[in-house]
């Protein structure tokens, strides 16, 4: 079911995962993307400030904005307009990750094609330890403009 701007409302909560971080993904990303020794290479990492090796904080936001692309499908896509990131855990290979997505507030002016969700969005391992808190602002669209 796609959601609309007037399927929202403050306090609604979004659930997706697990899904899992392999050692192949965390190389496989920091290669492309982060390429520092703690993620690099489980050997290398030993001698970093980590001690092991971990994934970069880049791909656990990508594993999170996968998930949430999967628990609340927002017609018109999640489009960002600004927001905050923390990243309080390590996140490790074999790591089990989950997310809930909590509305914090939905702003619209009568009449208009679409409005502002502010989210807080609580990234997960397994062992319950939150490893990402992620707060942003994303445009949702009304029925009668379907983003496009």
């Amino acid at each position: 079911m796609t959601l609309h701007l007037e399927d929202l409302a403050v306090g609604q909560r979004f659930h997706a995962g697990p899904v899992e971080v392999t050692r192949e993904a965390v190389e496989a990303f920091a290669t492309q993307f982060d390429p520092q020794p703690f993620h690099l290479d489980a050997e290398t990492a030993r001698a970093t400030f980590f001690h092991e090796q971990v994934a970069s904080g880049w791909h656990t936001a990508a594993l999170t904005m996968r998930m949430l692309t999967q628990c609340a499908p927002l017609a018109g896509g999640l489009i960002g307009t600004g927001g905050r990131i923390e990243w309080t855990q390590p996140v490790r290979p074999g790591d089990q990750l989950s997310v809930e997505a909590e509305i914090l507030s939905v702003a619209a002016r009568p009449g208009a094609e679409r409005g502002v969700v502010e989210i807080r969005v609580t990234t997960s391992n397994q062992t319950g330890e939150t490893v990402q808190r992620l707060t942003a602002k994303i445009l949702a669209f009304t029925r009668q403009d379907e983003g496009g």
